[in-house]
């Protein structure tokens, strides 16, 4: 459950914030940075500025290829992600990547460090690396991915790969803000099949098995083949069909079919497609945040707060279902008026 404050008003544009958006928009790293800074802080103070922020970017953003990027531990995510981002910077693109890290208990920040883990590719001068931590987020994406995600399309940014922290049920919110879905596989089939989640599966608009190189490139093989046999029981019956290639990020065999892959996607949606898809994903954020401002309204409610203890404590000892404690915390909840 979330306990963000709720969301201010946005604020009217101010000077130094309308030249904070004319540097993004102009390509300034700095300026970049700042802006992505207020976007992801949690302070109230700062939540009406990014709001404003946002609003002076909005007309500058919607022209990037967004993918998103999801994976077992240790299935070579940051690897692959730069493996790609190089091919894309080297042929002249403006490449963003957001890896979104787990977070400190204690500091609250990224504690994996992907910039560092990409340091080929955050040297690139076509490239631009922002480590976010995930804040005990579902969905294995920052609360602000979505925003952060606009700010580096103002920015000039033509491609915006999106790592999540990992792969699961929960770990699926990135297929909600890209416009194409892939799923990294470690290169074994057979019995490990069993262990892949049916709907992130079926969320995925390609699958590539890594690490096919050296003696690992025929367990690689028979993955593609197990996969693209799964597939054809798992996937529902779209017009897209999804393939499963199989990729090196160490010898770079495969990048660049990954990505011919991913344009072939894009090019099936079609602009109708692509519009549609992005139109859905906006309303459903604009719920996430109605849902995540009424969470927030109510634990902050002091007539809440004077009930939850006791009722958390009934709940816990049994004394009351969870269904008649959510019943009365709600009986109390007085929304705000304004």
């Amino acid at each position: 459950m979330s306990t963000a404050s709720p969301r201010p008003t946005p604020e009217p544009p101010s000077e130094d914030l309308r030249r904070l958006a004319d540097a993004v928009r102009g390509g300034d790293r700095r300026a970049l940075a700042r802006a992505l800074t207020l976007v992801e802080s949690t302070r109230p103070d700062h939540r009406g500025r990014a709001g404003g922020l946002l609003s002076l970017l909005l007309p500058a953003t919607g022209g990037a290829v967004r993918v998103g990027i999801s994976g077992a531990p240790g299935v070579g995510k940051s690897t692959f992600i730069e493996a790609l981002g190089l091919h894309l910077a080297d042929a002249g693109r403006r490449v963003a990547v957001l890896a979104v890290d787990p977070s400190s208990e204690v500091s609250g920040g990224s504690i994996l460090g992907d910039k560092t883990r990409m340091e080929r590719l955050s040297r690139h001068p076509n490239a631009f690396i922002r480590p976010s931590p995930s804040s005990g987020a579902l969905g294995g994406v920052a609360r602000r991915s979505r925003e952060t995600l606009l700010v580096m399309e103002a920015a000039g940014h033509e491609v915006v790969l999106v790592e999540t922290v990992g792969v699961g049920q929960s770990e699926t919110a990135v297929a909600e803000m890209t416009d194409s879905f892939l799923l990294l596989l470690a290169p074994a089939g057979g019995d490990e099949l069993q262990g892949i989640k049916k709907g992130i599966v079926e969320l995925a608009d390609l699958l590539v098995v890594t690490k096919a190189d050296g003696d690992l490139i025929p367990a690689a093989e028979r993955a593609r083949g197990d996969y693209t046999a799964a597939l054809a029981i798992l996937a529902p019956g779209t017009g897209w069909h999804p393939p499963v290639l199989p990729c090196s990020a160490m010898t770079g065999a495969g990048v660049a079919e990954v990505w011919q892959a991913v344009l072939g996607h894009r090019s099936a949606l079609g602009s109708e497609g692509l519009a549609a898809k992005r139109s859905a994903q906006a309303r459903r954020w604009m719920w996430r945040e109605v849902e995540d401002g009424l969470i927030a309204a109510l634990r902050a409610d002091p007539e809440v707060a004077a009930r939850l203890g006791s009722l958390e404590r009934a709940v816990a000892s049994g004394r009351m279902t969870p269904g008649e404690a959510a019943a009365e915390l709600l009986r109390a909840f007085r929304p705000p008026t304004a």
